[in-house]
């Protein structure tokens, strides 16, 4: 089990990583994120099939959808952003402020 474990905390720290140093790319960020919730499902899923328990696996079913209706939400607004600005680097980002 601890095997899983690792995987999971070395895919966690990747995202963690890339959050940290990605500084001008936003869809670089949205992976990130996309794989830490993938670390989290997965180690939902391990211990929910070393526990023999059904709820980790519900976890990571509302997990994913949670994650899926932020990624879809957050490119729509790139793709917005994007028209009216013509670019989607993070130093723009600063002109949203009212």
């Amino acid at each position: 089990m601890s095997k899983f474990l690792f995987l999971s905390m070395f895919i966690f720290f990747v995202g963690v990583m890339g959050l940290v140093l990605t500084r001008k790319h936003i869809i670089l960020l949205l992976l990130s994120l996309e794989l830490i919730f993938l670390s989290i499902n997965y180690n939902f899923l391990v211990c929910s099939v070393f526990l023999d328990d059904i709820l980790g696996q519900y976890y990571a079913l509302c997990v994913l959808t949670v994650a899926a209706a932020e990624s879809a939400i957050g490119l729509a607004i790139l793709v917005v952003f994007y028209r009216l600005r013509g670019g989607i680097s993070l130093d723009l980002i600063n002109l949203l402020k009212g």
